[in-house]
């Protein structure tokens, strides 16, 4: 099982794939799992790279709070024992908040894609997406704040899918609070003007935990912001709308070559 080492946190990654490296960062207490479909529609063309944050998954669990610098200290890690200089990263929810502080602060950012993602802390409302690992009942239950009602009548497969990997790879609820305290002084409003990268805001239109207002102002204050909206969508639109996002996602890569 690789993993990548920050001071005394071992942070566990998967890779597959040769060509540019797409790096996912996943949204407070999700595991590597809600990149699935990304990973598998990328891993070839691209060298894909899905990690757990610390708290989460496989990586270690320290006591909290956690900092962004210290997770944006670990995905610095992931990239450097990855021997990534320069990477796409893609991030939802918290890891959206984290590539683009990253994004300020490494020199390893090649373009940003960020989904769900405010520039300030106050606008993100994760909780109801949380579950106990353990209650699998809960863990189906919540997932009515990531995604619409009719995703998840029309996909009962995928569904069950989704509850089982929650339950093997999310955090706890410790991890989960220590990783949400990052967002606590979250502000990114006085910095944005410094990502000068190419950066991809996609939001879906009925998103409960991140409103799509926040990530259209987070757009208009990037200097090369781009705003999408995906009609309908919820919070987790990359999985519901996976084959429209992989497709994006793969014409951009193209277009950044």
């Amino acid at each position: 099982m690789p993993t990548a080492t920050n001071g005394s946190v071992s942070l566990y990654y998967d890779r597959e794939g040769d060509g540019d490296p797409v790096v996912f960062v996943s949204d407070a207490g999700l595991g590597g799992w809600s990149w699935g479909w990304q990973h598998a529609a990328l891993a070839g063309p691209a060298e894909v790279v899905v990690w757990d944050l610390r708290g989460t998954g496989h990586s270690d669990a320290p006591p909290g709070p956690y900092a962004l610098e210290a997770l944006v200290a670990d995905l610095e890690a992931v990239l450097a024992d990855c021997e990534i200089r320069k990477a796409h990263l893609v991030g939802c929810g918290l890891g959206g908040a984290i590539a683009l502080r990253a994004a300020r602060d490494s020199s390893r950012v090649e373009t940003l894609t960020l989904f769900g993602t405010a520039a300030s802390g106050d606008a993100y409302d994760l909780e109801p997406l949380f579950a106990p690992p353990a209650d699998r009942e809960a863990l189906r239950e919540s997932l009515a704040a990531g995604l619409p009602a009719d995703f998840l009548e029309a996909q009962p497969d995928v569904l069950d899918g989704i509850v089982d990997w929650r339950a093997d790879g999310d955090a706890d609820r410790a991890g989960w609070a220590a990783q949400v305290a990052a967002l606590e002084d979250f502000d990114a409003s006085d910095w944005l003007v410094e990502v000068t990268q190419p950066t991809r805001v996609i939001h879906g239109s009925e998103d409960e935990l991140v409103a799509s207002s926040a990530g259209q102002d987070l757009a208009r204050g990037l200097p090369r912001g781009e705003y999408t909206e995906l009609e309908g969508a919820g919070h987790l639109c990359f999985i519901e709308r996976s084959r429209t996002v992989n497709d994006r996602l793969a014409g951009w890569l193209a277009n950044d070559e």
